[in-house]
């Protein structure tokens, strides 16, 4: 490494949000700008530690300590060729995923992990603007079709893959744009869509293909699509999202979080005024059931509107400021964290359950009856016991079911296909990715189900490989993950 004392002198060093009251006012990223120098001095924080943990926590595989050193040395081109061997989009997970690579970071044992995302982002921030990010065309053409259906991050690191590999690759979005969660999911603050809209503009001069609004089972048989092409690719995602089947749930009020959020990103996209979409959370008393990320999304984006006041539930209890004992590093810290969204307002409210939504008289939703929660071993399985007399109304006028996802839609595509599904809904596939239909293969949400943006990226690169593999009978591209590979638990 070029500092190889450099984590025994500095600190952890991030760059500020900018203020709440500012960014309230707008839709922008909420990170300040943060000086080239002080990220040098962060990826000096490396250490030569011999066997990097950083490497595994990520499932890209990506090499951190080589692009740390390199950006050290101030070698910012040679960064980017590092970082683009492993990650296709490094623009996206340097903004939205929560760096399982820093929980494992070695440094993290005793001290702050070194800012391995900040260094990512910046690399690829720095190449786009450098003009160092180019269309990387193919060398020969093999005369090979493959559909990939979906246009998340799955989807297109498989069609950036295969496109590369030679073949004509047909990217088919029900939407009409294309981007999948990227564009109708994650909220601008926390991507701003012109970092997507780069990178869709790069994989068109590659020659990657892009067909919107085509909803394949419904616009387009499966068997056209199957005799149009040589191979299938399902990149669709994990969309079917969790209810909540309480009485009272089809009063007027009650929408799921990714009815909601869409809705905010066409706005931005100038389709209709930001006040003006069908869901709107201004002057409203707002109640988000889910703590995770969607939920921040819906608490952002709800604060942006001008909502009264916001309440975001969580059954499970507040985590801990510390690591627990069963829970060391290398693994993902189960630790309290406060996002972007929850510092600009809201209250918090953990070990929690909604009973009941109560109606108005004219069938909205006026208020949630709920009830206070303890976690509690039964039959070796985790439960939520209700506290005695804790019970009590919430008054709500507008309520966000972020509750996560249950696997692919089955309607349409992936009933017609006829593919095998696991317990959990998900597509089965092999060890080749392959499904048990001839030339279907799945990766991302689909096959894994909910999962983080890294791992998306990560399959979609694998099964690119299978894929490849399949077509030509020997692959040249990179496999990063196996279908049945895990996080660090």
């Amino acid at each position: 490494m070029g500092d190889v004392k450099g984590f025994l002198k500095h600190g952890r060093e991030l760059p500020s949000r900018r203020p709440v009251p500012v960014r309230l006012l707008d839709w922008k990223e909420v990170y300040e700008e943060f000086p080239a120098e002080h990220l040098q001095t962060q990826a000096s924080r490396c250490m030569d530690c011999g066997i990097p943990f950083c490497n595994n926590g990520c499932p890209l595989g990506n090499i951190i300590p080589d692009w740390n050193d390199l950006v050290f040395r101030g070698r910012w081109e040679s960064a980017i060729e590092r970082l683009h061997a492993t990650n296709n989009f490094p623009e996206f997970t340097g903004r939205l995923c929560p760096a399982p690579c820093e929980s494992a970071c070695v440094l993290g044992i005793n001290q702050d992990p070194v800012t391995i995302k900040q260094v990512e982002v910046t690399i690829i921030d720095t190449a786009w603007k450098e003009g160092w990010v180019r269309p990387v065309r193919p060398s020969r053409f093999t005369g090979k079709k493959v559909a990939v259906i979906g246009s998340g991050p799955a989807g297109l690191a498989a069609a950036q893959q295969l496109t590369r590999a030679g073949h004509q690759v047909i990217v088919y979005e029900r939407a009409d744009r294309i981007g999948g969660l990227l564009r109708y999911g994650i909220p601008e603050f926390k991507m701003e869509k012109r970092h997507l809209d780069q990178r869709l503009a790069q994989m068109r001069a590659e020659g990657t293909e892009f067909r919107t609004r085509i909803d394949v089972g419904r616009d387009i048989s499966v068997e056209k699509l199957r005799a149009d092409h040589d191979a299938v690719v399902i990149a669709t995602g994990a969309t079917a999202s969790r209810d909540l089947p309480i009485p009272g749930r089809d009063l007027n009020g009650i929408h799921q979080a990714m009815e909601f959020l869409p809705l905010a990103n066409r706005a931005q996209e100038g389709d209709v005024a930001v006040d003006d979409v069908a869901i709107h959370a201004g002057g409203k008393k707002v109640v988000i059931i889910g703590g995770g990320d969607t939920g921040a999304d819906c608490l952002g984006t709800s604060h942006r509107q001008g909502a009264e006041i916001i309440h975001q539930f969580e059954i499970m209890a507040k985590p801990s400021d510390t690591r627990p004992s069963a829970n060391p590093w290398p693994t993902w810290p189960f630790i309290f964290r406060t996002s972007s969204a929850h510092e600009e307002g809201g209250e918090r409210v953990y070990s929690i359950n909604t009973l009941e939504f109560l109606d108005d008289g004219d069938g909205n939703v006026r208020a949630l009856k709920v009830v206070d929660v303890e976690q509690r071993t039964v039959d070796g399985r985790p439960s939520f016991e209700p506290v005695e007399g804790s019970e009590r109304e919430l008054e709500a006028d507008l309520v966000f079911l972020a509750m996560g996802f249950v696997g692919p839609e089955r309607p349409g595509l992936i009933e017609e296909l006829g593919v095998d599904l696991d317990a959990r809904g998900n597509v089965v596939r092999d060890d080749t990715w392959a499904t048990n239909v001839d030339g279907v293969f799945v990766c991302g949400d689909a096959g894994r189900g909910q999962s983080l943006i890294v791992w998306a990226i990560a399959e979609g690169r694998s099964c690119a490989a299978s894929v490849d593999s399949h077509l030509m009978g020997e692959t040249d591209l990179p496999a990063p993950v196996r279908p049945t590979d895990r996080p660090l638990v």
